[in-house]
């Protein structure tokens, strides 16, 4: 069901200088900052030969990531996203198999303009996992 790998995202406090340690320390090719209001955050993409990592900071009082980050004041890794192919066809298959979809089970458009859902993370060994249509 699952594709490859899409991106690792991390929360962080503040994001332009999150950007500038993967710029400067690390020698990066980072995006452009994109406010994503839908979802309450901005990112930066970070892009690597094989995958990305997205740089998730709050936007707005009521972002998702806020929580995250009042436990995690340095910021850390917030969730994995999968490629699939179907995303309505993994959903339902997922949900059949007792998985839990976050919101209200319909795709949003994500940060790279393709549907996305979000699973609870206690049906995957701890970890928010998003899957993006490919």
């Amino acid at each position: 069901m699952i594709g490859r790998l899409n991106h690792v995202a991390i929360a962080v406090p503040e994001l332009e200088s999150a950007a500038r340690v993967y710029r400067e320390t690390l020698g990066a090719i980072i995006s452009d900052t994109v406010p994503q209001p839908e979802h309450g955050v901005t990112t930066i993409f970070i892009q690597l030969p094989n995958t990305k990592i997205e740089l998730l900071e709050p936007l707005g009082e009521a972002s998702p990531i806020a929580a995250f980050l009042e436990r995690n004041a340095a910021g850390g890794i917030h969730h994995i996203c999968y490629e699939v192919d179907d995303i309505v066809a993994a959903r339902d298959k997922l949900v059949s198999d007792g998985a839990r979809v976050l919101g209200d089970g319909e795709p949003k458009i994500g940060a790279h303009g393709k549907p996305v859902l979000f699973l609870h993370p206690k049906d995957f060994c701890g970890t928010l996992v998003e899957l993006e249509q490919a």
